[in-house]
């Protein structure tokens, strides 16, 4: 059986590979004017071939020439832009119309004497049964309140005291500025550093060797520096009038970060607020540092 497809497959493309040869002869003479030697399977691929190019010289015609604009579907860009231009045109003159109609009906009501009609009238507020009931705190509960704190406060301060004498003994700290002090470290009050008052523009100093964490400006306290030192001591400088410092700078003890001045709401005058931190806790500056 497949013996028999093949011979016939064969005799059909030894078919296709038989040559022809077409002959134009003149009727009269019959003498030959031309002559084409042709087989099928050359004729099928000749016209494949120019089917393809006809096809393709079609489309690149339609493509790349304003012959497309003739087709449906088609249209110039130009064309198109223009009807996107109209048509948001005519959306913004409705919304004006609309907006301008509602304004003179409005004004229509007014002259006519129309009045708006009743609101809905609120739902009952439940809030007045609780009006009578009283929510300040007794004189015991304050009492207590207070107890509280200061016990806190004592606490905080017994702890401080307690750790700070034995880790930042071996520390020598930089003086930051002379000047005289006028306001002391305060923690009840929480006036957590000192004051010192000192003449304007004269440079602030580091206390000892660290990196900057903080240069800027708040409302409250003007220009300020914070220097994150060794041992988790952390020192801040507050109410200069400049700084000379960035974030991330790396400064050594007794080196200038800025100068003195009157920045921020809670300055009265040329002075520095110096503060130093201990494992997060505010320590006396005037314990380690001669002003």
């Amino acid at each position: 059986m497949s013996e028999t497809k093949n011979s016939r497959w064969k005799i059909f493309t030894d078919q296709l590979r038989n040559k022809y040869r077409l002959v134009i002869l003149n009727d009269d003479s019959f003498a030959e004017k031309f002559s084409l030697r042709l087989s099928p399977l050359g004729l099928i691929i000749l016209l494949g071939s120019v089917t393809i190019v006809m096809t393709t010289l079609v489309i690149s015609l339609v493509a790349f020439t304003p012959l497309r604009e003739y087709i449906p579907g088609y249209g110039n860009v130009d064309d198109r832009k223009d009807i996107l231009s109209l048509s948001a045109k005519a959306d913004s003159l409705e919304n004006t119309l609309e907006a301008r109609d509602w304004y003179i009906n409005n004004l229509l009501n007014v002259f006519s004497g129309k009045t708006e009609g009743r609101t809905a009238k609120p739902a009952k507020d439940s809030t007045g049964k609780y009006a009578n009931i009283d929510i300040k705190p007794s004189d015991q509960d304050m009492k207590l309140r207070s107890d509280i704190e200061s016990n806190q406060l004592e606490s905080t301060s017994d702890k401080v005291s307690a750790n700070k004498i034995n880790a930042l003994s071996n520390f020598f700290f930089f003086t930051p500025i002379k000047g005289i002090i006028t306001t002391s470290y305060n923690i009840k009050e929480e006036h957590f550093g000192t004051d010192i008052a000192a003449k304007e523009n004269e440079l602030v100093k580091t206390t000892l060797d660290g990196t900057i964490i903080f240069a800027g400006f708040t409302t409250e306290d003007g220009y300020v520096t914070q220097i994150q030192h060794n041992n988790n001591i952390t020192s801040v400088y507050k109410h200069q009038s400049s700084i000379t410092k960035k974030v991330g700078d790396f400064v050594q003890a007794g080196e200038p970060i800025g100068v003195v001045g009157n920045s921020g709401e809670n300055s009265k005058g040329p002075h520095l607020h110096f503060e130093l931190w201990y494992n997060g806790f505010a320590i006396n500056p005037q314990d380690y540092v001669v002003f």
